[in-house]
């Protein structure tokens, strides 16, 4: 498994939005909007809603990339950018309180998430990162 390196953890810490894709049946991609956080050295984001799309082709096919964009511009002038491309292992449970520390980064500190009563158990998933791309501090580029 490769580690992500303190440049690459202080991105995820800060919130980006991440792109992930999953491969649908036919292989073509799927693309999602998620938040993702550290679990050790693997991202994890969680899911209430189990039935969605993106959630079955990871129960199907493991094989996942996300991206995420940087605030910081290089010298070139191009925004920096991580990409993950890991295998992801569904859990079950434990969603709404991942969201919800998830949430105190994303929206803002004291933010009640999910916003529903009782909401369900859903699912988390772990991503193991198998290779790290992208344009930042964050690869190596020897």
């Amino acid at each position: 498994m490769v580690r992500l390196n303190s440049a690459a953890r202080s991105l995820i810490e800060s919130g980006p939005l991440a792109h992930l894709v999953t491969l649908n049946s036919d292989g073509s991609p799927q693309v999602s909007i998620i938040w993702v956080g550290l679990d050790g050295d693997e991202l994890v984001s969680g899911h209430v809603a189990t039935d969605q799309l993106k959630m079955r082709n990871m129960a199907r096919d493991p094989r996942v990339s996300l991206s995420m964009e940087s605030s910081v511009t290089n010298d070139d002038g191009l925004r920096e950018y991580l990409v993950v491309h890991a295998k992801v292992r569904l859990t079950d449970g434990g969603a709404p309180e991942l969201l919800h520390r998830l949430a105190q980064t994303y929206i803002g500190p004291g933010t009640k998430f999910p916003p529903m009563p009782d909401p369900p158990p859903g699912q988390i998933a772990h991503y193991r990162i198998a290779k790290i791309t992208g344009a930042g501090d964050w690869v190596d580029n020897d």
